[in-house]
Parts: C-alpha cells; sequence; structure tokens
C-alpha cells in the first residue's frame, strides 16, 4: 500500500459528496496486498467486526520497535478501512501508536459521522487490536 495517512487527508479534502470518499475508501481496500490465507486464522481475526478482518502484526527490534501491519476484510468498505488503520499505524514506533488518536483522525476525515455504529465498533475494535500490540510489544522489550 502507498497512500499515507496526510495523502488520504487530503485526497477526502478534495472530495466534496460522502458518495465520492465513499467509492475511494473502497479503491483504497484494492490497494491493500492479498493476506495470505495461512494468516486467516482465529488468533489474527478482529474480534468485535460484523464482517470477517484479520490483522497481522510484525514487531521489529528495539527498545521502541517499528510495527508492520497487514490486514484483510472479506467486506469492501471495511478493507477500505483497514487500508485507512494501515496507512495511520503501519511503519510507526509502538510509543507513537500508543499516542496517536484515531479517533480524531477519523473525525479529520468525517468517517465518525458516516459509518454505521457497527462499522464504527468495528473500527474501534481494529484500533484497540493496534495498540495492545503495541503495548505488548514495549512490555516484552523492557
Amino acid at each position: 500500500m502507498t497512500a499515507t495517512i496526510e495523502t488520504i487527508r487530503d485526497d477526502f479534502e478534495f472530495l466534496d459528496e460522502w458518495e465520492d470518499r465513499y467509492r475511494y475508501v473502497i479503491e483504497l481496500g484494492d490497494t491493500l496486498d492479498p493476506l495470505p490465507d495461512s494468516a486467516r486464522t482465529a488468533e489474527n481475526k478482529v474480534p468485535g467486526c460484523v464482517s470477517q478482518v484479520w490483522l497481522t502484526t510484525e514487531v521489529g527490534d528495539g527498545a521502541d520497535p517499528t510495527m508492520t501491519f497487514q490486514g484483510d476484510s472479506d467486506a469492501h468498505i471495511v478493507r477500505g478501512l483497514v487500508a485507512i488503520m494501515l496507512a495511520l499505524f503501519s511503519g510507526q514506533k509502538a510509543s507513537t501508536i500508543l499516542n496517536t488518536d484515531a479517533e480524531a483522525t477519523l473525525k479529520t476525515l468525517g468517517l465518525d459521522e458516516h459509518l454505521s455504529r457497527q462499522r464504527a465498533n468495528g473500527l474501534r475494535s481494529m484500533v484497540n487490536r493496534i495498540k495492545r500490540d503495541a503495548e505488548a510489544s514495549l512490555k516484552q522489550t523492557a
């Protein structure tokens, strides 16, 4: 995936209609690398999502490791939301992930107003999972 969260933010500002933003989110999901079937396990499944969502975590070395995430979903719009979360968190240091306000980012994109309650809960579940993984990585290196 090549889109950064800054690029996504800029693109959202350019798109006036929610319908265009919705299509853009789906397009973001199409840019995700396919998740191998071997990674579609119960351990990688994110609970709390209406659609199926899988998330893998790779932890780098050091006291504040860089975290790399890969994800996928069986629903097009959710796959796009996964792409946004990866743009926000993947490649960041664990401490940065813990200090990132994902909800504020989603507000700047207007997603908080346009997602169903179930989708918003699923998105929160993804964020919580990513932050738990970041916290666990810091405890392992302490």
